[in-house]
């Protein structure tokens, strides 16, 4: 099958990146593309004003492509920190005060996934405190994305680049969703698989997406080493990818690479023109 039976989106917080926000729809579907994801794109603040949020809503709409996936708010990414539900204190606050901000404009747009990053453990507070504190955040999540047809995604990072974020293996970030499922009875919380994570993690992929498909709701990918596009590093993309497939997956495919030393236009030549809007 390949590359070319998959529906994939651009991630336009890691793609586009040299041009301005609202610029970056439009430059997706110049490229060929149908669909984006993003990153929350406004760092300091979960709840920012309602023309900004009307701005970008326009730039995905004038661009014909459609916002497939939304992270919540997750503090300064890019950057050090890698979410907010699981930080006491004002992090917390903020990410609580993002829920319904962030699922009005991904239901606004038809977008069926939000992307909850767990957050980094914090120097002289109890693990449990944080994992608490976590379920609890997730559970209002998790209500807020039923109510608009969504899923919420819980994701593993590397623990090379991410080292004090606790959900580096993928039982590790399905035990999270399973634990939100269980208190929530919705059933609506899926495994983000970022293959690119994982296999810097040195996970056995085709292990994991044995044992995972079935509560996976969103795949990533990038190559390694180098988090390039596909054919810049060492892993059969294409190949997991087809894997995935044939164990039911039928979900998005987010590229979250970097382009490297080129704009990004032009870091989409391994995919031919016709393989890139959605199918």
């Amino acid at each position: 099958m390949g590359f070319a039976e998959q529906r994939f989106n651009v991630n336009l917080s890691i793609l586009f990146t040299e041009l301005p926000l609202l610029e970056r729809p439009a430059a997706a579907a110049a490229a060929g593309f149908t669909a984006v994801e993003l990153w929350w794109p406004w760092v300091d603040s979960p709840t920012p004003e309602r023309s900004e949020l009307d701005a970008l809503r326009k730039a995905i709409e004038d661009a014909g492509v459609r916002l497939t996936g939304l992270n919540l708010y997750a503090g300064q990414l890019p950057g050090p920190d890698r979410g907010a539900l699981s930080i006491p204190g004002a992090e917390s606050e903020r990410f609580r005060a993002n829920i319904d901000v962030a699922a009005g404009f991904a239901g606004s747009l038809g977008c069926g996934a939000l992307n909850a990053l767990y957050g980094n453990r914090v120097a002289g507070v109890d693990p449990a405190e944080q994992d608490a504190l976590a379920l609890e955040n997730l559970v209002r999540a998790a209500r807020a994305a039923d109510r608009i047809g969504a899923v919420l995604l819980i994701e593993t990072l590397n623990r090379t680049e991410s080292p004090l974020y606790p959900l580096v293996s993928a039982p590790a970030g399905v035990g999270v969703v399973d634990k939100v499922n269980d208190a929530t009875g919705l059933g609506n919380a899926k495994f983000l698989m970022d293959l690119y994570h994982l296999a810097m993690n040195g996970e056995d992929l085709p292990s994991v997406i044995e044992r995972y498909a079935a509560k996976t709701g969103h795949v990533q990918i990038a190559d390694n080493p180098g988090r390039g596009a596909p054919g810049t590093g060492s892993l059969p993309l294409a190949d997991l990818l087809d894997q995935l497939r044939k164990a039911g997956y039928e979900g998005w495919v987010g590229l979250e690479y970097k382009p490297g030393d080129r704009p990004s236009a032009a870091a989409f030549d391994w995919l031919p023109a016709a393989a890139r809007a959605a199918h």
